[in-house]
């Protein structure tokens, strides 16, 4: 081919081309050759894409096979074949795995770097194996959550405002029980009716009546002795400390829970007794006929 190059008359871009061939001929020729070296020694290169197993076999077989052998022999070589050439796809199938797990690792690389390229150090991070990286996510996952120390008590809490709310209706309805035994507790009252001469008198009530009922009261004890006191009603007795008028609706558990006082002091005033008090009061009984004072009871 070269004597022929040399001898060859024609233009600058003939030489060329022909350079060219014959630099892709002395290729396939070298190609070849190696085959050739390959089959003939025995190499791994048996094996071709697209060929089935049984081809393959067959074709390495045919070529360590020449003249005349034994049944021995025969099986010998032909075991040896197939264990060689399944040596070579588990090789193969081998290699292909690590290919393509060293591309996903690229990938994942790829992925990290383009979700926080702020990193400049990530790479040495990357190197880490992927079970260190799982456990490292873990151990965030587990670390993310409410910190108990943080003052929480300002913002709004259902659990907390019902039992709250259930808290104060407890407490309204022993305060209620309280007051309503404080209520019920007697109350012993001295007193004196003024009609002339002095009668002394006592009676018992209980903190929770009112001013009419210890009035009422009184006139009971009172009207089998004194007539006027007998012929008049509840709402012609006034209750009087000084000059301060108590309406009749109004309690002595208010006059003492309230600590009303008068002009020159409470309106009601403790005994040594503990359920005994002094009134300082004036009942005035109010004739139906005149209107001037015709009777008073004053301690």
């Amino acid at each position: 081919m070269s004597g022929f190059g040399d001898g060859y008359v024609g233009t600058a871009q003939d030489a060329v081309k022909i350079r060219r061939l014959e630099k892709q001929r002395e290729a396939e020729r070298r190609k070849i050759e190696e085959l050739k070296n390959k089959n003939a020694d025995g190499q791994p290169g048996l094996l071709q894409f697209g060929s089935s197993t049984s081809e393959i076999l067959e074709t390495a077989f045919k070529k360590e096979t020449v003249g005349l052998v034994t049944r021995e022999q025969y099986v010998e070589k032909r075991v040896n074949i197939r264990t060689k050439i399944e040596e070579e796809e588990k090789e193969k199938l081998q290699k292909l795995q690590q290919e393509e797990e060293e591309l996903q690792m690229q990938k994942r690389k790829k992925r990290r770097v383009r979700g926080d390229p702020r990193l400049s150090f990530y790479d040495d991070i990357g190197n880490g194996s992927d079970e260190d990286e799982f456990e490292n996510q873990e151990t965030q996952k587990k670390q993310l959550g409410k910190d108990p120390t943080v003052e929480t008590s300002f913002l709004p809490d259902r659990e907390r405002e019902a039992e709250e709310q259930a808290e104060r209706e407890r407490l309204k309805m022993q305060w209620s029980r309280e007051q309503e035994l404080i209520k019920n507790e007697p109350l012993s009252i001295t007193y004196s009716y003024w009609d002339g001469t002095g009668h002394r008198r006592a009676i018992q009530v209980r903190k929770g009546d009112s001013i009419g009922e210890f009035l009422r009261a009184v006139q009971q004890q009172l009207a089998p002795e004194f007539r006027e006191v007998r012929t008049t009603s509840v709402e012609n007795l006034l209750y009087v400390k000084e000059d301060l008028i108590i309406p009749h609706q109004h309690s002595f558990y208010e006059l003492i829970i309230n600590k009303a006082r008068g002009k020159s002091g409470p309106v009601i005033f403790w005994l040594a007794s503990p359920l005994s008090f002094n009134c300082s009061l004036f009942f005035y009984l109010l004739s139906s006929k005149r209107s001037n004072i015709i009777c008073a009871v004053s301690i």
